[in-house]
């Protein structure tokens, strides 16, 4: 059972999610507009956020910038639009992931479960500190810092430096990320990847993955290489 905090202003569909995870044995709260979005999240201390882009108030964009801003969780945001822009931007500022409406209940309920999954396996992790370069992790707190600075990474791009820094060196196809960092097992996806390793540089330093080109993404060894 986990607290989810949906974020949908068309009632029925907000309605409709919300039933569907209550089935699940989930607990659930809905917000309908932006600044609500932002107040129930902070009290409700939800372990997810299912994020509809469009929003009364202001949108989901700023929705995802202020509650990361307070405490990393994971969000998926749903957007009916078709710009690859906006999807990349929603990534970009802290979505873990994104459905495109109309989506089914099924799909949903799959990726919930996965960045559930994914925060639950990161909670039992043992402590251990990754370095490279500049770049230290420590696992067990969940923080990362960039000479010495505090990086605030969402819990998804936490999770894929952290993968890649632990086994330095070793390329990961974008697929195997997906699988692993994601929960994702259809191959699906591949823009999501992408859009999180150019965050993470943008965040941590561009040395810090290394692209492989046609085949995917390493993390750098100690030296940052």
């Amino acid at each position: 059972m986990a607290k989810i905090v949906v974020v949908e202003d068309e009632a029925e569909l907000a309605a409709a999610i919300a039933a569907r995870l209550r089935s699940d044995g989930h607990l659930v709260e809905i917000a309908a507009d932006g600044p609500a979005a932002v107040r129930t999240v902070a009290a409700a201390q939800p372990d997810a956020v299912v994020l509809d882009l469009m929003l009364p108030g202001f949108d989901g964009l700023e929705v995802c910038r202020q509650i990361q801003r307070d405490r990393p969780v994971p969000v998926i945001m749903l957007t009916a639009r078709g710009s690859e822009t906006d999807l990349v931007v929603g990534l970009e500022v802290g979505a873990d992931d994104y459905l495109s409406k109309p989506f089914s209940m099924r799909e949903l309920t799959a990726r919930i479960r996965a960045v559930l999954r994914r925060a639950e396996r990161s909670a039992r992790e043992t402590a251990t500190m990754l370095r490279t370069g500049e770049v230290e992790v420590d696992i067990s707190r969940r923080r990362a810092w960039r000479g010495g600075q505090l990086v605030g990474l969402t819990a998804t791009e936490f999770d894929l430096l952290a993968y890649l820094l632990a086994a330095p060196g070793v390329v990961r196809t974008r697929a195997e990320l997906l699988a692993e960092v994601w929960g994702y097992r259809d191959g699906a996806g591949p823009r999501t990847v992408d859009s999180h390793v150019r965050a993470v540089r943008g965040k941590c330093g561009p040395g810090v993955i290394r692209t492989v080109h046609g085949v995917g993404y390493a993390g750098a060894d100690g030296q940052g290489r």
